[in-house]
């Protein structure tokens, strides 16, 4: 089996359904799983709406019901009449939606988020699998929660992966063409989970792996595995193929065309992955595999944006020692930051964060009882693989100050205020 994997960008409107299904048309879909994230900016804007929930309920039914109207609007388009099947499965999902708001007592936002983000992507895939049936194409839609299973560490769950791959290859059984979601899974209590923001990728994985595919494809807006986001840097190359090593480093530093989770399984199967173009399917992209060297090997650029830095020093002027550290580092564990980068001296130490979770006054607040504390907030962080001079110079260039530097073996980071 092979397993495909379509992201927002690719389903943002009813031209980009069309064009999925035309993807398929022109690569084959037998013995396939296709994987499909919410559409366009819909995750956004159910992020958007749990924060009005948060903050002020009474506006709430008017935010979910210009999402209903955008992905009716598809189905319009799809299918000339809303008044249909389809049309009245996207309004129950969003009755779902207002029932759970309104009978919710859980005050912990991940939890909510999670129960509410998941609806992106079963509106994505309900569209998708209709719209396919009605073009002739037999498709199963497998909800993943039933498939994804983890513990309750919402919005960055944990996968259990024997109960994973006993659920996967006993619902997939007997189907040679499946539709799915990324993103989503469900813990012991069936409540729903997510894997983390743009963690479609790493569900495409798990599939793979526990179906032993032949291989597994990224569709995206890009012809491949750039080496930068060309939203960010100029002049970008294709990278024609890398290495599994090399993809894990790339996307442990944070490159957006690859989920950082995602390459483990692949690698311990030795599945190879192909980054693709959806506006040009036919194309080669990236391929990513055992041993394969970098080509071109060319300096590849990376950059998080809104981070967090933190400089902390010993109050009596002490030693950060051991101690000092392991304590710090369980407090960023226990506040859910995310390390980017780490840099310490006999008395100071100075770490990058995400605070993603948006704790950072919690943790800064503990801090402070035994460091003292500088909070940096927004800062850029670059990342350069296989650095030269004229891409440090690219960076020290940049009009932004630099509040820290470090270099290790091919790598180089700033961070930029």
């Amino acid at each position: 089996m092979k397993v495909f994997k379509f992201g927002g960008a690719s389903v943002k409107d009813a031209s980009g359904v069309k064009n999925l299904l035309s993807v398929l048309e022109k690569v084959g879909y037998k013995d396939t799983l296709v994987v499909v994230s919410a559409m366009a900016k819909t995750t956004n804007a159910l992020e958007n709406i749990i924060e009005v929930y948060f903050d002020n309920k009474q506006s709430i039914n008017q935010h979910l019901l210009e999402l209903e109207e955008f992905h009716l609007k598809i189905v319009d388009e799809l299918f000339e009449n809303r008044a249909t099947k389809l049309g009245r499965l996207v309004h129950n999902y969003f009755e779902e939606l207002k029932i759970f708001f309104k009978k919710n007592k859980a005050p912990n936002y991940s939890f909510v988020y999670d129960q509410v983000v998941c609806y992106g992507e079963l509106l994505s895939t309900t569209i998708i699998h209709h719209y396919f049936e009605s073009q002739g194409q037999k498709s199963f839609w497998l909800d993943a929660r039933e498939c994804i299973k983890t513990d309750d560490y919402y919005r960055s769950a944990n996968l259990n992966w024997e109960q994973t791959q006993s659920c996967i290859n006993s619902e997939v059984k007997g189907h040679q063409f499946i539709i799915t979601q990324g993103f989503i899974g469900s813990n012991s209590n069936n409540f729903t989970t997510t894997l983390g923001r743009e963690g479609s990728d790493y569900s495409a994985a798990i599939f793979a792996y526990a179906l032993n595919a032949e291989s597994i494809t990224i569709w995206k807006d890009v012809p491949g595995v750039l080496n930068g986001d060309p939203r960010v840097f100029k002049n970008t190359e294709l990278l024609h193929q890398i290495s599994y090593r090399e993809a894990i480093e790339l996307a442990f530093y944070g490159a957006s065309v690859i989920h950082p989770k995602t390459l483990q399984p692949l690698q311990r199967k030795e599945i190879p992955l192909y980054v693709k173009s959806f506006e040009n399917p036919e194309e080669k992209g990236t391929s990513v595999s055992k041993g394969k060297s970098l080509d071109p090997l060319i300096p590849c650029y990376i950059v998080k944006k809104d981070q967090v830095l933190l400089r902390l020093s010993s109050i009596d002027f002490s030693f950060i020692v051991e101690e000092n550290i392991s304590y710090i580092f369980g407090l960023l564990h226990d506040y859910q930051m995310p390390v980017e980068l780490i840099q310490n001296s006999a008395i100071s130490f100075s770490v990058c964060v995400n605070n993603k979770y948006k704790r950072l006054e919690e943790l800064v607040l503990v801090l402070r009882s035994r460091f003292n504390v500088e909070v940096e907030e927004k800062v850029d962080l670059f990342t350069v693989r296989h650095f030269n001079q004229e891409a440090i110079q690219s960076i020290r260039n940049n009009k932004k100050k630099i509040l820290l530097e470090q270099r290790t073996g091919e790598t180089i980071q700033f961070v930029l205020a």
